[in-house]
Parts: C-alpha cells; structure tokens; sequence
C-alpha cells in the first residue's frame, strides 16, 4: 500500500512537471522577446536576429571553414610522415617537469591542437596510450588536452586578421598562444591538486591492447604521392565536418550574444545586422576598471569574447570582425582574445561529456573550476607579455 502511494505521487510529480515544463518555456520566452522588442520593436527584432545570422554565415562561418579544411589538411599530412610523433619526441622532456605528465602526453596536446579538445579521449580510452598513468593524471587530461583545442584554427585565425592601419597581428597571435601555455599549465596542475586526493595514486596497468593504429603514428604502404594526396584530402574532408560543426553555436550564440552587446544603428532600430540593447556593456562597464587591469580592455564590450569562448570558441572568433569594424581592436585584444580563447575554447560545452567517456563525470566542477581559473590566467598572461614584448 505503501509503494503505491510512493508510485501515485511520482506520477503525480511527473504528470506536474509535463504541464509545467512548457508554461515556463512560454513566460520565459514570451518575456524574452517582449523585453527585446518593446526597446527595438519587434519586427526590427526579427529582422536583426535573421540579417546577423546571415551575415555570420556567409563572412565568419565560410571562412572559419576555410581555415578548417586548410589547417585539416596540413595536420593529416603532418600526421601522415611522422612529424607529429617527431614533435611528441622533441616536447616529452618537457611534460614531467611543467605539467607533471607522462612524456608521451606531448602527443595529446598536438592532436587536440590540430583538431579539437575531444580528440584527448581518443588517446586517453588507448590501454597502450594511458599505461602507467595515475588515475590523477589521466583525469587531468580533460582539462590540458582543452587548453589546446582548436589553437592551430584560433591562432590562424588571429594572425590573418587585418587591423585598421594595417597593423599586423601574426606576434600578437604568438604572444596569446605563449598566454595560452601558460594558462594550460595552471588549469592542468590545478586539477591534479584538485583530484588527487580523491581518486588514488596506483598507476594503470591495463594489458588489453586497444584495437587500431595509436592516433597519428600509422604509415601506409603506398607511394608517396598517393599518400601525401589521400592524408590532404582526408584532413580537408575532416576540416569541413569541423566547420560544419561549428555553425550551430556560431549562428545561435553569436547572434544572442551580439544583440546583447551592440546598441542601435545610427537611424535607430532599422532592423540590420549587428544591432541590439547593449546589455552587456552596461553589466561589463560596473567592473570595466577590473577587465582594463586585468586585460587591457579599454571598451567593455569586448568581455563578450571570453564569455562566449566559454560555450564554443568558434562562435567568439566570429565577434571580432564587427569589433574590428567598429575600431576597439588593437594588438593586445589580439593577444588576450588568442591566450582566452585556445585556452577555453568552448570548455563548458565539452567537459562535461570527456569527463563522462573517463568515467569521472562526478568531477566535472572540479574540472570546471580549475579550467576558468586557467583561462582567466591565460588572458592576464597575454596582455602583461603584450605590454614587455609587443
């Protein structure tokens, strides 16, 4: 009798939460717009929401694309004649003594480098791969395998960029991936602190080897010319499923974001691309004087690139032309913007599921915590070496 009261009120519960469910969505969206468009009008609301997302679809998405295929393409070929496994010999020294990790971890941050922060559990569900790894160390994998994802694509990206006078900004790009290095140090060797008490010292000793060639050592046995056009092709076939996948973000994202930073035009509400209620540097200008010491932001609507770069880094790469056009770009937002962006890129939208695939999902805010505080050093990095060195 008892467990059929127990049952009727979890029916009871569930049957609350299904009516519930969609009247909060409605008042949450209905006051949503309603908000928006009694400042910008709803059909100028509309219209801004549908001419921005075009706009980023065909100027940020199509070339980020771009980029994609042609950075895919050169870490398949890489990949394809052993000078990744060339570069995870010359990086191993490196690994104990910075990161506390196995040398063979070097191996890691390039792949996530050349692709995108998952691309570490690859390697890390890899019995041959984790060997002798403590649970600690592997767990911290997460965090130093994202503090690389998408860099080749964020640091191409940065150091094509053409400011107004035609400043360069290929060494203020350099300058935020040293920024960057130095942010992944933080979050990684954080997280390790972190954890380690909890998850044990005893090293892996898995003996079943994984089935397959170990990620980016494997040579086929063919002419040199077929090899060299099959990993071009491959790579540029993997760079295009990259881009594709960052539409989503880019478009939703973005376009929510941008009508939360940008005011109207100079007719008012017009209904234009890139238009909204500056909401955000209203927010971000309380604390302006906190973003200009710690990043040398001197418009408070450039916080909206490390906020984003939280969710999906491709979608706060496509911020910057409009700040560009708008001349609150300069060398050092290069630099801050490379360091925040490689080194978050997208991490709230990731962790969660690479901790799950270890199965240590009931770490992620640990992992989450540790990773912030590693962008935000990454960030601060950048710009005090901007100011020594650019």
């Amino acid at each position: 009798m008892e467990n059929q009261a127990v049952k009727d009120s979890h029916q009871g519960a569930a049957s609350l939460r299904r009516w519930l469910e969609p009247v909060l969505v409605l008042v949450i969206l209905g006051s949503l717009f309603g908000c928006l468009g009694s400042q910008m009008g709803l059909s100028a609301l509309v219209n801004t929401l549908f001419n921005t997302a075009h706009q980023l679809l065909l100027n940020t998405v199509l070339f980020i694309m771009g980029i994609t295929v042609l950075s895919g393409a050169l870490s398949q070929l890489l990949s394809e004649f052993g000078v990744i496994r060339l570069l995870e010999v010359l990086l191993a020294p490196l690994m104990k003594p910075v990161f506390r990790l196995p040398g063979r971890t070097a191996l890691a941050a390039l792949m996530t480098f050349f692709s995108d922060n998952p691309a570490v559990i690859s390697l890390a569900k890899d019995s041959r791969f984790r060997k002798g790894f403590t649970p600690w160390q592997l767990v911290s994998l997460t965090n130093f395998g994202t503090a690389f994802g998408m860099g080749l694509i964020v640091v191409t990206f940065m150091a094509t960029l053409q400011l107004p006078g035609g400043e360069s900004t290929a060494s203020a790009a350099l300058i935020g991936l040293l920024g960057a290095l130095i942010g992944s140090v933080v979050s990684t060797r954080l997280m390790q602190r972190m954890i380690r008490p909890l998850v044990g010292e005893t090293p892996l000793t898995d003996e079943v080897a994984s089935v397959g060639a170990k990620p980016g050592l494997s040579q086929e046995a063919a002419p040199t010319w077929l090899r060299v056009l099959n990993a071009l092709l491959d790579g540029g076939k993997s760079g295009v499923e990259l881009g594709m996948a960052v539409i989503p973000g880019v478009l939703i994202i973005s376009t929510f974001v941008m009508l939360l930073t940008f005011g109207p035009g100079e007719q008012g509400y017009s209904g234009e691309a890139f238009q909204g209620v500056a909401l955000l540097p209203v927010l971000a200008a309380k604390v302006g004087w906190l973003f200009e010491l710690l990043f040398g932001f001197t418009h408070a609507e450039l916080v909206a690139f490390p906020v984003t770069s939280l969710g999906a880094v491709g979608a706060a790469m496509s911020l910057v032309p409009p700040f560009i056009g708008k001349g609150w770009i300069t060398g050092n937002e290069v630099a801050v913007f490379t360091a925040m962006g490689m080194c978050w890129s997208g991490f709230l939208s990731t962790h969660t599921a690479m901790l799950d695939a270890l199965g240590y999902r009931h770490l992620t805010s640990r992992a989450i915590v540790a990773h912030t505080i590693g962008g935000l050093c990454a960030g601060v990095a950048a710009h005090q070496l901007y100011l020594w060195l650019g």
